[in-house]
């Protein structure tokens, strides 16, 4: 099972001091950007201070990834080559942003092979997609589709909301402040699209950044609903985030428990030969089975639930 990715925290690439802070953060990922964080004349700098903290930064047993600048800029494809190859051992995956197209991901893959090739050893390194326009949305299964080395779709909510001409409600345009103008979630066809792709294609489905990180009524709330679509994590832009977010996509006690009276009973059921069960006066069937068993296993991995179901 790939390992949790509830918090994705995004630190600036050219700014080391946070690079140290969020090695020692609460955060599943932590993914260093080298695009829109970074001003323009800071790219090279960037670049550098990513490889160096990737190699000498202790880690521990957080997923780290990079972003990268898109393709259709005159450092998308220096980002990759060099980050890779100077430090791709701890690496575990390269997020390209504003991917409107599978070729975007043909693309990446096959300089990853050569560069793999060339220097060898290691695990290969994954590639996660951001869906930031209606092109891409549109292409979306494709591009779900377009390579093995894919793990994850990314909403892009901001770019997103440009591209369809959406209104701009906020400050920071990620999130903030829907309720006032959209009865009901705003981005809810998107985002569910995007879900249905992910996990069509066995993908993690990761929602974007909430813009206001003094807002942690508003980011539960926002959380909470990308959670239910069936979003496995969200961005980070701040670390004050983290512990909500964390909390947000992890089983609950009461959910855990929920799970297990449902797997119980399902195996009862089986041993008494039957093929359905009855849980608090409901009936359960495979689907609901599915369900739990999903929960609870999440639940094991976050050492959230002990392997034995029955007391």
């Amino acid at each position: 099972m790939t390992a949790p990715r509830r918090s994705i925290l995004s630190v600036p690439g050219h700014r080391p001091g946070m690079h140290q802070k969020a090695s020692q953060s609460t955060a599943d990922v932590v993914m260093l950007d080298l695009e829109d964080s970074v001003p323009l004349d800071a790219k090279p700098v960037a670049r550098k201070r990513v490889v160096e903290a990737l190699n000498n930064l202790d880690w521990g047993e957080k997923t780290v990834t990079v972003r990268i600048n898109g393709f259709d800029t005159p450092f998308g494809f220096r980002d990759l080559l060099e980050v890779v190859q100077k430090a791709g051992g701890a690496l575990s995956s390269v997020v390209i942003p504003k991917v409107d197209d599978p070729a975007d991901i043909h693309c990446a893959s096959r300089l990853l092979d050569g560069i793999e090739m060339e220097y060898g050893g290691g695990t290969p390194t994954d590639i996660e997609a951001t869906i930031e326009s209606a092109r891409g949305m549109q292409n979306i299964a494709a591009i779900a589709a377009a390579s093995p080395r894919l793990v994850s779709l990314v909403f892009g909510i901001a770019d997103y909301s440009a591209s369809i001409g959406a209104r701009l409600v906020s400050i920071s345009g990620h999130g903030e402040a829907e309720e006032q103008i959209y009865p009901g979630h705003r981005w809810n066809f998107a985002l569910g699209r995007l879900v249905m792709a992910a996990k069509a294609r066995d993908l993690l489905a990761i929602d974007a950044p909430y813009g206001n990180f003094r807002d942690p009524d508003g980011l539960e709330r926002a959380a909470s609903i990308s959670c239910a679509l069936g979003c496995d994590g969200k961005w980070a832009i701040h670390p004050d985030q983290i512990e909500t977010i964390n909390r947000v996509f992890s089983p609950s006690a009461q959910e855990i428990a929920r799970a297990r009276k449902i797997l119980n009973a399902w195996e009862t059921a089986r041993e008494q030969g039957l093929g359905a069960a009855a849980v608090d006066g409901r009936m359960i069937d495979q689907a609901t089975v599915r369900m739990a068993q999903r929960l609870w296993n999440q639940a094991l991995q976050m050492g959230l639930a002990q392997p034995v179901l029955k007391s």
